[in-house]
């Protein structure tokens, strides 16, 4: 085995380390800061390590090494063009203290992206602090938190949101201090407008809903359920986890909605997974403008005697709002991921309409190659819920308790199998209001090719004898483990033993 050697004949930590400038480079740290002994870390030369990290990165899964059709998360293939811009010197090795004069190239992007975001969304004004989804919806909340106490309405203290509604809205709300009142879908899957009459009161703050629904079906009352939450006093949360379906379509503004929460890394193909990175900005109408997070970016006329200004004759900086909220995020978000996005918009602006309408286009030819063939009764009975008439938007949900019923294969042992097919397996067991439920999304980056191949794999996979399906994943580095131990006993050490 070859061993770098670093300082003193030691062996390297997995870099080729330089020539010391000084001869003693500890000489500047006072005794008490210095260890004792070595840390009890593992210890590998520089090719060892490339090699542990490069063969993880094998093992894994991920939207660049196949079809990715995970329901509601939207994993679509990220323009490396953006990976690019987001690496230029004058981007990536900036500092967020750096005053305002130094960094307006930044500051142009984030004002234009501000900008951008409040157009699309039918929204007045947006802040691109939240560096989550979730932490966009436990914003937005605090913001009409903040609008209902400026109003002497505080008594407000109950958001209301539907039963398919994803798990982070109401936890998003409860952290805000407010009590949930669920309500039920009808039996299509949509809002049921008398259970939110019955809900909606003078202690009502606001109500949070996606649209089109987790389900993947477009709620057509959501201009009434608006107006019904408006007369009760309450505001009106946009989840805009499925933004992905309506973009160029409609907006939130023009469905009755007071806030709205954006998820760049995935409508507008911000890379992400594994917990992050993300971004969660939210956009608010005018009359929750001045409770934004700060700071936001704006700008000015240049004056002409200004020796700082920029070229287009417009000078931009930081600015707080009246009223905000304070800070939910260090510095001014994931930048990273605000470019990015930035980058996707520019270069995409005027085809986000088409990104939309194939991106339903994907999901109901999926649909329909799944569930319609004649044989797929006897080989699962699987159904589309939620959906009854004709279409789905972006995404669709599968029951696949006909197949349990059957022989005992559940929705997971399907999911699990998926992954020997060489695809990552579909949202499972979400929503929960459908037993047994696959949930997939193709997103609009996806060939007809690769849509017709998964089909006919999942049909493949429907017909192949339990046994085979309860025991998968049979190809992959880890089999199937004891998801239950494995999230009550974590390993978050290394083995020295």
């Amino acid at each position: 085995m070859t061993t770098l050697f670093g300082f003193n004949g030691a062996p390297s930590s997995g870099w080729s380390q330089p020539v010391p400038i000084r001869e003693d480079p500890l000489s500047g740290i006072p005794m008490s800061a210095r260890r004792a002994s070595l840390p009890r870390w593992p210890r590998a030369s520089e090719p060892e390590l490339v090699r542990h990290y490069t063969l993880l990165s094998q093992r894994n899964f991920g939207i660049d090494t196949g079809f990715y059709p995970l329901g509601s998360c939207t994993m679509k293939h990220n323009p490396r063009l953006n990976e690019r811009i987001v690496q230029m010197p004058g981007i990536d090795r900036i500092h967020p203290l750096q005053p305002d004069h130094q960094v307006q190239g930044l500051l142009s992007i984030y004002y234009e992206m501000q900008e951008m975001l409040a157009i699309c969304a039918g929204m007045d004004a947006v802040t691109l602090q939240p560096v989550a989804g979730a932490q966009g919806e436990f914003t937005a909340i605090r913001c009409i938190q903040e609008y209902h106490r400026s109003n002497d309405q505080a008594h407000r203290d109950k958001v209301i949101v539907p039963d398919s509604a994803h798990g982070t809205n109401p936890a998003s709300a409860s952290m805000c201090g407010y009590d949930i009142i669920e309500i039920p879908s009808g039996q299509d899957g949509r809002i049921d407008l008398e259970a939110l009459k019955s809900a909606v009161g003078d202690d009502t703050a606001a109500m949070m809903i996606t649209n089109p629904s987790t389900l993947g079906v477009f709620e057509r009352d959501i201009a009434e359920a608006a107006s019904i939450v408006h007369e009760a006093g309450g505001q009106m949360y946009y989840d805009g986890a499925n933004f992905n379906a309506i973009l160029g379509k409609t907006d939130p503004g023009r469905m009755g909605f007071d806030a709205v929460h954006y998820n760049l890394h995935k409508t507008f193909s911000q890379p992400h997974g594994g917990g992050g990175p993300g971004s969660g900005p939210i956009g608010v109408k005018s009359h929750l403008s001045e409770f934004l997070p700060s700071p936001l970016a704006a700008r000015r006329e240049r004056d002409e005697n200004d020796p700082l200004g920029v070229d287009d004759g417009y000078w931009y900086f930081w600015e707080e709002p009246g009223s905000t909220i304070g800070k939910v995020q260090q510095w001014n978000g994931n930048a990273g991921a605000v470019v990015r996005a930035w980058a996707f918009y520019r270069r995409y602006g005027h085809e986000l309409e088409r990104m939309s309408e194939h991106a339903v286009l994907n999901a109901n030819y999926l649909r329909h190659k799944i569930t319609k063939p004649a044989s797929i009764g006897n080989q699962a009975g699987a159904f589309t819920e939620g959906a009854p008439a004709s279409v789905v938007k972006h995404e669709f949900t599968l029951n696949m308790t006909p197949l349990k019923e059957q022989n005992g294969v559940t929705a997971k042992d399907v999911a699990k199998r998926l992954l020997d097919y060489g695809y990552m397996a579909p949202t499972l067991y979400f929503p929960q209001i459908v037993p047994e439920c696959l949930m997939f999304e193709p997103t609009e980056t996806e060939s007809k090719e690769v849509l017709d191949k998964f089909a006919t794999d999942f049909l493949e996979i429907l017909s192949e004898d339990a046994d085979t399906l309860k025991t998968a994943p049979h190809t992959t580095f880890v089999k199937r483990v004891d998801e239950v131990l494995a999230a009550r006993q974590l390993i978050l050490k290394y083995p020295f033993e």
